[in-house]
């Protein structure tokens, strides 16, 4: 006599249910990407512009030893100099300044000196920020007072005027390539560092309550390892979105560092600042050529940045989100 066979088991929809979603393909995972996918009309249109002009601007920076057709402060080629304040012309596509240097050469090498600048600045800041914003908001008390005391004071002055000062002490007159870099960088970190000091500060005061903090306290877990596992990885979440506005916030202090003479000598780098200092007095003369392009870099290179930034600020809100839902629901 034969048993009946057992019927054999079925997944559940239970079972089902259980099973961790698929993850999304690192394309996907990427900051810019992911913001691209969620955007929709002008917000999308706003944030492919200003990706357009800040990759451009990265390639023209990086690649500016090929594309630049002379040096940052070469006068002649082939043994013919170029001549002061010459127009466009076949030598110089962009014509030249009053020193003598070819504007073109000046505006490619200028992206370069920019882009260094903007990353040292936003890396000094990110790293000076992060720790003061991390332990002043985990440990509070006096440390927070004082730490909180001195970010507002920092506040009470004008930022460039701050970063004047930094400046003048930081290379005290002597601007080389490296020098003046990191000199310009330097000071414009400390007028960034108060906003990332804020930004990490408020999140770490509200993670710190979460319930996950609490239980690795309970179970012992070293002070350091909740501070970089647990509490800085989930409070930097804002940090894309700051950055990326601080961009064009350390060029426009950069070139108003050069413009007023504080920034990098025109021996050692091209600057877009410096330049148009140069050229204020070759507008009253008819010679354009020498303010307009630098001008107009700095303008773009803002515009995009800015553009970017800001997209990626709105996207960052879940309120815009919830409406391009019910959006696409109705």
């Amino acid at each position: 006599m034969t048993q009946p066979a057992r019927d054999l088991p079925t997944p559940s929809t239970a079972a089902l249910a259980v099973q961790p979603p698929p993850r999304k393909k690192l394309v996907d995972r990427l900051p810019v990407i992911a913001q691209l996918r969620q955007s929709v009309g002008l917000q999308r249109a706003m944030l492919i512009i200003g990706l357009v002009i800040v990759v451009v601007f990265v390639l023209v920076a990086i690649f500016a030893p090929l594309l630049a057709p002379y040096s940052w402060a070469q006068q002649k080629a082939d043994g013919v100099t170029f001549g002061t304040q010459q127009p466009p012309n076949a030598t110089n596509l962009l014509g030249t300044t009053v020193s003598g240097f070819d504007v073109l050469s000046r505006v490619i090498w200028g992206a370069q000196t920019a882009l260094l600048v903007i990353l040292a600045a936003i890396a000094c800041s990110i790293f000076v920020g992060i720790a003061l914003g991390l332990l002043s908001g985990y440990f509070g008390g006096w440390l927070d007072r004082i730490l909180v005391v001195v970010c507002d004071a920092i506040y009470a002055f004008p930022s460039l005027l701050l970063a004047i000062v930094m400046s003048i002490v930081i290379s005290r007159g002597q601007s080389t390539l490296w020098g003046g870099i990191m000199a310009t960088a330097i000071s414009i970190t400390v007028v960034f560092v108060p906003q990332y000091f804020r930004v990490i500060r408020a999140e770490v005061v509200r993670v710190r309550q979460e319930p996950f903090v609490e239980s690795a306290k309970v179970i012992g877990v070293p002070t350091g390892r909740i501070l970089l596992r647990h509490v800085l990885r989930n409070s930097t979440r804002s940090l894309p979105v700051v950055i990326t506005l601080n961009a064009s916030e350390a060029l426009l202090t950069l070139a108003g560092l050069g413009f007023l003479g504080f920034g990098i000598e025109a021996t050692k780098a091209g600057e877009w600042g410096y330049d148009l200092n140069r050229s204020v007095a070759d507008v009253t003369s008819g010679i354009w050529w020498t303010s307009v392009f630098p001008g107009v870099a700095i303008v773009l290179v803002v515009l995009g940045i800015t553009l970017l930034g800001e997209s990626l600020n709105d996207l960052s809100d879940p309120r815009l989100r919830t409406r391009r839902r019910a959006g696409g629901v109705a």
